[in-house]
């Protein structure tokens, strides 16, 4: 199935992958295997962040595929923790010393930190070093509203490439989108197919699950397909990059059989009108190094 994933154009030029493998919440026991599984069902973007705890074993799966470095489309994300300009050269290196590569596709800045917002554009100014350096090709930020964008690019030189937020069927982020395509910045889906809510709900709280709704169930009956499945293709039929993530070889092969049916216009209309406007994740504007308290180890 190699080269089964269609690709985004970034605003340099960049090509990347539209589907990809994350590797949130996925210990670096379970990290070796699900994406050594995702490289050979074609999967050629894998993303995973410093404070994910297991950049070494996406590296590891990487250098193990006996894929060609360059087929890889690899990301990483500097953490709050290590926000401002210095810091944030230093926390690059560290993420390459832990995945063994020479060279990073895709560095985002994981949040923005609205209380400490020069550490932010701090941060910022020290990917614009790395890519004018080559070493990385595309640079980005994670978690960003219209605001920030607005705020990052009026205090620097390069607008990012890639803004990766929640978005799923109920929290379809409109106004993030509507941003994006105004600065010519990919919007790529973290929690895709709305895993951040089943998290929640396992824990206690109401029922959220896309893909349990009466609309996507329908759609995958016409289609002979998966719910999520549907959703992924959804993202797709918008234009977005999506990241479901799982360890289990089963569904990481289900998630990218999306590449042989399309949905209509229609059906897109109705998957999108299924928000509700409730974020599963963290907001933004309160994520700083208090709530967050933790840091990453050399």
């Amino acid at each position: 199935m190699a080269g089964a994933s269609t690709f985004l154009a970034l605003n340099n030029g960049v090509r990347m992958p539209a589907l990809g493998l994350g590797v949130y919440q996925s210990s670096p026991e379970q990290t070796v295997n699900a994406v050594a599984t995702a490289l050979a069902c074609g999967y050629r973007l894998i993303d995973t962040a410093a404070a994910y705890g297991n950049e070494a074993q996406v590296g590891e799966a990487v250098r193990r595929s006996g894929i060609d470095r360059a087929e890889i489309f690899v990301t990483s994300k500097a953490w709050i923790s290590d926000y401002g300009y210095d810091a944030t050269l230093h926390a690059f290196d560290r993420s390459l010393r832990k995945l063994g590569l020479d060279s990073l596709d895709l560095y985002l800045l994981h949040w923005p930190m609205p209380t400490d917002f020069d550490a932010t554009v701090g941060a910022w100014k020290a990917a614009e070093k790395l890519l004018a350096d080559g070493r990385v090709r595309a640079i980005g930020v994670s978690n960003f509203s219209p605001k920030h964008l607005d705020d990052l690019i009026a205090r620097s030189e390069v607008v990012p490439a890639v803004n990766q937020v929640e978005l799923h069927p109920f929290f379809v982020q409109e106004a993030v989108r509507a941003a994006d395509q105004r600065l010519g910045i990919v919007t790529q889906a973290w929690s895709p197919i709305g895993g951040v809510n089943r998290y929640r709900d396992a824990a206690g709280g109401e029922e959220q699950d896309p893909l349990a709704h009466p609309v996507v169930a329908a759609l995958a009956a016409r289609y002979g397909k998966t719910p999520a499945q549907i959703v992924l293709r959804w993202h797709l039929e918008l234009g977005l990059s999506a990241i479901p993530k799982s360890v289990r070889p089963a569904r990481i092969a289900e998630n990218i059989g999306i590449f042989d049916f399309s949905l209509t216009r229609d059906e897109v209309r109705a998957i999108s009108a299924l928000d509700t406007g409730a974020r599963g994740g963290p907001d933004p504007e309160q994520v700083n190094t208090r709530l967050f308290s933790f840091r990453i180890e050399d």
